[in-house]
């Protein structure tokens, strides 16, 4: 049995712990706040920008344009990951890096030649030990960067699709829905495949555009892929410290009860102690 010298110093380092868990809870929502403002923020832009494609689309009767054309390399796959710099956000990192591996190796399984595109230290670290192949990393991301980083990476994947260098491109990230879920997922943004941005309205309505649709296009799909790309960065940012928020708030909870026990095996501990006390002093006196 523990002294009680040892079960004071586990409750004084467990309290410390508290703090520590209570002060990046704090801090991690009011980042949260922020990152949550610029996600929800940029949704309706591209909501409207997929609309307006989509009406596009509708209008014209054939449309070529070099990011909607199907590459002849039918044996390269790109993957973009992007998780957090950091950890103690839960499972945050862990399920998007599983998402990802699983997806290598599926294209791996049919023959496909996989490269990671990787976003975020942990992602770059889990490649690596996976032996996948990095075809460009980057870590240590400020939230300001992020419109520049995706304007870099679209002209990046432009230039590569342009010399015929995969066949699609990947993006996977944790998407972010709400402070209580983020969820895994991926999708393909190039070639672009227009066929799903279409609705019911925009497929009915007759509109005319000036200059024709093909050279509308040629400004609203570079735009297009970077508000996607952008988007990616901020859900990962919202949903890291949404995941980080999350965990520090069950560390200290977890915390204070690991403290209740501690200090009821104490109180315990103390009480049989001063028993065996009085039992020793009661003896020696009626041996006297």
């Amino acid at each position: 049995m523990a002294s009680l010298r040892d079960i004071r110093r586990r409750i004084t380092s467990v309290k410390n712990t508290r703090k520590i868990t209570r002060a990046m809870k704090l801090v991690a929502a009011a980042k949260m706040r922020k990152a949550q403002v610029a996600a929800q923020s940029a949704q309706p832009y591209q909501q409207s920008l997929q609309t307006v494609l989509g009406r596009v689309v509708a209008a014209e009767d054939s449309i070529e344009h070099p990011l909607l054309a199907v590459p002849s390399n039918k044996l390269n796959v790109v993957l973009i990951a992007l998780t957090s710099d950091r950890g103690l956000c839960g499972s945050f990192n862990s399920q998007l890096i599983k998402h990802t591996i699983q997806l290598a190796k599926k294209y791996k399984a049919e023959g496909k030649d996989v490269q990671i595109i990787a976003y975020g230290r942990k992602i770059v670290a889990a490649m690596k030990s996976e032996g996948l192949d990095l075809l460009h990393e980057d870590s240590g991301l400020k939230p300001e960067q992020f419109a520049d980083k995706a304007q870099e990476l679209s002209k990046m994947l432009v230039s590569m699709l342009e010399e015929d260098r995969f066949e699609k491109v990947l993006l996977c990230y944790n998407e972010f829905i709400n402070v209580m879920t983020q969820e895994a997922m991926n999708k393909q943004v190039l070639p672009m495949d227009l066929s799903d941005v279409q609705d019911e309205q925009s497929a009915n309505a007759d509109y005319i555009y000036e200059p024709g649709g093909t050279e509308i296009l040629a400004e609203l799909l570079p735009l297009n892929l970077r508000a996607q790309l952008l988007q990616a960065f901020l859900d990962t940012e919202a949903g890291e410290q949404a995941a980080r928020m999350q965990a520090m708030e069950n560390a200290t909870k977890n915390a204070g009860e690991m403290i209740d026990r501690l200090s009821l095996e104490y109180n315990r501990a103390r009480q049989a102690a001063i028993t065996t006390e009085l039992t020793e002093i009661i003896s020696g006196a009626e041996a006297l």
